[in-house]
């Protein structure tokens, strides 16, 4: 195969892992509380057999489906968006990224302060939406940085786009991510800035992760390494701090990164396509939107519907996602659930995959569908299953 498009609906879990209970999630199920609203109309993904999936136990399957299906159980030892794509690339995190409940300790304060010449407000876990409405107003009165974090292990600075430009935002980041090392470290310092008046401020689309670099080579570094083209849509290359990305597309919206996913589709070349649509879990499921998340999918299956007629004989499309986030479980954090597989191309057979013991199955595939050695990497492929090579 030439091509192969891998495109995660960030946050779509299908049905909570045998130890979800250990994580606080017992009983959710992103997918089941989309079905459940009465909403959800995803004709594409129904027939290509997302409620095939063994133990799904939502929505009709489809009697006979176009694409292979299955769900992945995850290995590493979390339940957020760094962890789970470096699983998919091949990578198992067993100790968790440090999480701070409490805000972070006066050494990091200390440091941030001395780095930027600016005091701190919040320092807390805190909705992303709800800090700015709390602290914007004060942000703007005194230049004060708005630190927050929440169940995940990310260090987020917003500020307003008038008090503290975009770019100085970004430079104020970037000494964040050099203090947050070591002991300190956390998966993602998120840029978060915003605009507008109080009570009304509002988030904008200059979002902007600084990830820590992956423990190890990754899929993306071996398909780069073999010739081929890593080409990154939305916040991969975020995810992976730039490693093993030959070309990179951020995002907006969704929207925007199934446009780019499209024009992308009617290029010519060798490689892995990554894309991440993050307005799933950023837009609804964290604000356990579940009118939002449900249209979200909605609108996905229609671009799925005009994405499909593009793909070539020798391209390779599959849809997964990193974790789950329930709109409608309790609180905001992410929530520890199966990853649904679908896998479809014009020779791939429509077979169950069954549950995969780990989301690394999907790099192996992706790297040995483009002929790229992988052996060092965590994970089994099942190409030969949806090929019958």
């Amino acid at each position: 195969m030439k091509r192969v498009f891998l495109i995660v609906l960030d946050s779509c879990g299908c049905g909570e892992l045998p130890d979800a209970a250990h994580f606080g999630d017992a009983g959710t199920h992103t997918i089941r509380s989309l079905v459940q609203s009465g909403r959800l109309h995803v004709p594409n993904l129904t027939k290509m057999g997302l409620f095939n999936i063994d133990g799904i136990g939502c929505g009709t399957p489809s009697d006979a489906p176009c694409a292979a299906y299955g769900k992945c159980a995850e290995r590493s030892a979390g339940k957020d968006t760094t962890t789970g794509h470096w699983e998919i690339a091949g990578l198992i995190s067993t100790v968790p990224m440090k999480t701070y409940p409490d805000g972070f300790p006066q050494p990091v304060l200390d440091a941030l302060r001395a780095a930027t010449g600016r005091d701190i407000l919040c320092n807390r876990p805190y909705s992303g939406t709800e800090v700015i409405r709390d602290y914007g107003q004060q942000h703007l009165e005194t230049g004060a940085l708005i630190v927050y974090t929440s169940a995940d292990s990310v260090l987020q600075i917003a500020a307003h786009e008038e008090r503290i430009p975009v770019p100085e935002l970004y430079k104020i980041c970037e000494k964040a991510r050099e203090i947050m090392q070591g002991e300190y470290a956390v998966g993602r310092i998120i840029a978060r800035p915003f605009i507008g008046t109080y009570p009304d401020f509002q988030r904008t689309a200059n979002r902007h992760d600084y990830s820590v670099s992956p423990f190890a080579p990754t899929a993306l570094d071996a398909i780069k390494a073999a010739g081929r083209q890593v080409i990154s849509v939305g916040k991969i290359a975020d995810i992976f701090n730039g490693q093993g990305i030959s070309e990179g597309h951020r995002t907006v919206s969704n929207d925007d990164g199934m446009g780019k996913t499209l024009q992308l589709s009617g290029r010519d070349f060798e490689g892995l396509c990554f894309v991440n649509l993050v307005e799933f879990d950023s837009a609804y499921g964290h604000r356990r939107d579940i009118a939002g998340y449900t249209q979200a999918l909605n609108v996905f299956d229609a671009q799925l519907g005009a994405l499909l007629p593009q793909l070539r004989d020798d391209d390779l499309l599959m849809i997964t996602a990193d974790h789950g986030c329930d709109p409608a479980a309790h609180g905001t954090d992410h929530t520890r659930e199966y990853i649904p597989l679908i896998v479809w191309g014009k020779g791939v057979r429509p077979v169950n995959l069954g549950i995969r013991s780990g989301f690394s199955d999907i790099g192996q595939t992706v790297c040995e569908a483009l002929g790229v050695p992988a052996a060092h990497l965590a994970g089994e492929s099942f190409l030969h299953q949806i090929t019958g090579a």
